[in-house]
């Protein structure tokens, strides 16, 4: 029996390793069943609608919602990556603002509704050709003080082809035609979705992606908004131009790197100690990643070049960094946001005023009080994750002029008259607050509110205390 024993306990355990592997492999097999025969899910609206793939529908087992007829229209028989796809979009917000640029000037406190409309025809050929095109229709009612980004009655927001190609193992994007393009959080190249006048780019872009590797290139002129008559928005190579080289690096799902060179033109620039015809020539980098609860997000740029005879030399740094309490009710978010932005010191060798090209409105506030040029900027946040479909910010933020012999800026680069050159580096400290609600997968709802106090050099200028509140609700199909 001694000698026996072992013999039967490796037989024991054979057995047991075989049905174990037999278990597994049953299960594994299920899970691949459920998988092939589960229901596809419907896709989500999603702030780019080029990016939807709505082929999901030519499987019946989809179940089917009003009008789907014209969100998959087949044209093909054999090759369900060959339709047509329609779709619109809706935002409508009011707002209340006491008042733009603090009140100087001839600016005064409005009530106002800015609402956008936009619809949508989308081309799909076996997967590799894509035809988009979107017309937009944006309107400010009771808006007496008009600025471009307000109204725009009817123009082609969009219209490019793309044609999408493997090579070498990787894949080959191409877009020629007008389009909309961001990078990381929008702090310097956004599709300005604040305002109520969308962001576009008359471009010819590229991009190859392979495993963790992106490359991208393009050149663009940034549209113009006319609206004088329908379908008048236009772009050219006198009145600005934007190019970029970028390289971008994925280390991991939560970690993420790129740096990029771009090269921007404009005409008659308009800075509180500078003028003439601008050319920057801009070095980016930017840092993205999460663990353990932490996130962060940091950026870098420099920007040289001329702004008519006068050499440039300018900089902004931005980051955000969290910590999410998970286990806690609400999963508490404490952040802080740091950011600086150069301004001009006026000594005649080098014009220090960063320039912050096309900047996202969202990323300090909505009122619009803040912007990447001559200033210092913190701001303690507190968000909660109220429910699933629901999320609170609350923060309060202090700024301050980089230096006094430059401006006060508000966005996008807008100098408040009478600050540069006079006392009173501290601009002033405001509190924010935001609940953003996605009702379903196609509305959501978002109010925020913020109030500005204003520092003794906004003060000599003549400007008051500040606030904003805004009600927005959008829809897509």
């Amino acid at each position: 029996m001694a000698v026996g024993a072992p013999r039967e306990i490796r037989q024991l355990r054979r057995a047991s390793a075989t049905a174990m592997l037999s278990l597994i492999a049953s299960l594994q097999g299920a899970r691949a069943e459920d998988q092939n025969t589960s229901t596809p899910q419907r896709p989500a609206i999603m702030f780019n609608r080029w990016q939807e793939d709505w082929s999901v529908l030519a499987d019946p087992r989809v179940p089917r919602q009003p009008f789907d007829e014209f969100k998959y229209i087949p044209l093909s028989d054999v090759d369900p990556y060959t339709y047509l796809s329609f779709g619109a979009d809706t935002r409508e917000r009011f707002e209340s603002n006491n008042a733009a640029n603090f009140g100087t000037g001839s600016n005064a406190a409005q009530n106002y509704v800015i609402s956008r409309n936009e619809f949508h025809a989308d081309l799909r050929i076996a997967n590799q050709i894509q035809a988009f095109v979107q017309f937009q229709a944006d309107y400010a009612p009771w808006k007496t003080m008009l600025t471009p980004v307000d109204r725009d009655k009817l123009d082609l927001e969009q219209g490019f082809v793309a044609l999408t190609e493997p090579v070498g193992g990787g894949t080959l994007k191409l877009r020629a035609g007008r389009q909309q393009f961001a990078f990381d959080l929008q702090r310097f190249v956004s599709v300005r979705d604040g305002p109520n006048v969308r962001q576009s780019y008359d471009a010819g872009w590229a991009d190859y992606e392979n495993g963790p590797w992106r490359f991208i290139t393009f050149y663009s002129l940034p549209v113009q908004v006319r609206d004088v008559t329908i379908f008048d928005d236009y772009s050219s190579v006198t009145k600005q131009t934007f190019g970029m080289a970028r390289t971008e690096y994925k280390f991991s799902e939560s970690l993420f790197i790129a740096g990029y060179y771009a090269n921007f033109t404009q005409a008659n620039a308009q800075f509180a100690n500078a003028s003439g015809d601008e050319r920057r020539d801009i070095f980016d980098v930017h840092l993205n990643g999460s663990a353990n609860h932490f996130d962060f997000d940091f950026e870098v740029m420099n920007q040289t070049g001329r702004i008519g005879i006068e050499p440039i030399e300018a900089w902004a740094v931005g980051s955000i960094a969290g910590y999410t309490f998970s286990n806690l009710k609400w999963s508490p978010r404490l952040g802080i946001q740091l950011d600086a932005a150069s301004g001009d010191r006026n000594t005649k060798q080098t014009f220090g005023t960063f320039n912050p090209l096309f900047p996202n409105g969202y990323y300090f506030q909505l009122g619009g009080y803040s912007t990447y040029v001559n200033l210092v900027h913190v701001k303690p946040s507190l968000t909660l994750q109220l429910e699933p479909s629901m999320k609170l910010l609350v923060a309060v933020a202090a700024q301050w002029r980089e230096t006094t012999a430059d401006a006060v800026y508000t966005i996008p680069d807008i100098a408040v008259r009478n600050t540069a050159g006079r006392p009173g580096i501290y601009t002033g400290s405001y509190g924010e607050v935001r609940l953003d609600w996605t009702i379903d997968r196609a509305t959501s709802f978002a109010i925020e509110a913020d109030y500005f106090v204003i520092g003794d050099a906004l003060r000599n200028a003549g400007a008051h205390n500040s606030s904003y509140v805004g009600v927005e609700i959008k829809r897509g199909w």
